[in-house]
């Protein structure tokens, strides 16, 4: 038994090796595990804020007015369901969204990526813009459409369809997150997968509808910031007849290319063209290219070739006594340092819109 101040006792010489080499070890297998633990992945997928999925959903909702504001939905999934008597507002692009069993609701859904499906809904008056539109099991829906692609109403009765028509400052930049073409709307061209003999499931409402008397502008204080316009010179979509009967036998199609401001000139030309008393039928953006433009465009393909790398064309078809010449004027007056396809005559015009939106729908796959 030693004292306090007795001295400690070395270890043999061969256990004090042994000692310092199990030391040595341990702190190796430490850096080690530090290391392993400092190199390990990191996935995008670790670092990205958890989505609540409470925030992309409105259910079991009745006589309440609610939304999202620019942003807040930022190309998610939405969900909605079992809402009755409300009023409902998306003001942002999403990726996909359901609607299932509301009743008597106004819904307003900004630009949709993918899908927007409505199932087992009835007596629901909507604003929609998306890449496809579905209906099943529903009744009495009046929806004002966008849709790239060609909507279908299945074991749908009473449905009625208008074009698109809607602003607000954030709506132009949210249709390209979205990836849709302000100028891709068919709108009217319905298909009905469960047709019955001798009766339509579906029509069109009336031309001088009023977006407003179907979905009002919201109520609620914080939705009343976003600043809405639905006055149809105002629209983000240009406004189309689609399917109406059109009223004259004359029609001119108009091509632009592509550039810095092709959109821009589009959307003069249709203010020019409306507000002389033409009607806008259709709209389309898409690719072309050179046997596709020989076929449009014929003898004059060979001066349009060069320009198709640039990118896709705009295509509008006008309607109206005299539109040939009315859009050449139009376009020499307004666009002249601007190259444009434009109709030569009231003859080949008819022909030269067949030859495109054949053409354009084959392309987009209708």
């Amino acid at each position: 038994m030693g004292c306090f101040f007795s001295r400690r006792r070395k270890p043999a010489q061969g256990g004090q090796q042994q000692q310092q080499q199990q030391q040595r070890q341990e702190a190796g297998a430490g850096q080690d595990a530090a290391a392993v633990e400092e190199k390990a992945p990191q996935y995008s997928w670790d670092q990205r804020a958890k989505v609540d999925p409470k925030d992309y959903t409105f259910s079991g909702l009745k006589d309440e007015t609610v939304g999202r504001l620019p942003g807040k939905v930022a190309g998610q999934q939405f969900i909605i369901q079992d809402c009755e008597n409300c009023s409902i507002y998306i003001f942002d692009h999403s990726a996909t969204i359901t609607i299932d069993d509301c009743v008597n609701c106004q819904i307003f859904l900004g630009p949709i990526k993918g899908s927007v499906f409505f199932r087992d809904c009835k007596d629901c008056k909507c604003i929609v813009a998306c890449q496809q539109f579905r209906t099943r099991d529903c009744r009495k829906l009046e929806v004002f459409l966008c849709c790239a692609t060609q909507p279908i109403i299945e074991s749908s009765t009473g449905m009625k369809f208008g074009c698109f028509q809607y602003y607000y400052p954030e709506l132009a930049l949210q249709f390209k997150d979205a990836g849709l073409s302000i100028f891709n709307n068919t709108w009217s061209d319905i298909h009905d997968f469960t047709p019955a003999s001798g009766e339509n499931n579906w029509g069109l409402l009336p031309e001088d509808a009023v977006v407003q008397d179907y979905v009002p502008l919201p109520s609620s204080e914080e939705l009343k910031a976003v600043r809405i316009s639905t006055d149809a010179t105002r629209s983000i979509i240009p406004i189309t007849r689609g399917r109406r009967q059109k009223n004259s036998d004359e029609s001119c199609l108009v091509v632009f290319f592509a550039g810095d401001y092709t959109t821009a000139n589009a959307r003069k030309l249709i203010d020019e063209m409306t507000g002389k008393g033409f009607q806008l039928v259709q709209t389309k953006e898409v690719s072309m290219k050179a046997e596709e433009a020989h076929r449009v465009f014929q003898q004059h393909a060979p001066e349009f070739i060069p320009l198709l790398e640039k990118g896709p064309v705009v295509a509008l078809e006008f309607n109206g006594d005299g539109a040939v010449e009315g859009c050449q004027s139009t376009i020499n007056d307004v666009f002249s340092g601007t190259k444009v396809f434009v109709s030569e005559s009231k003859a080949s015009a008819s022909q030269d819109v067949e030859n495109f939106y054949n053409f354009a729908d084959m392309q987009m796959g209708m």
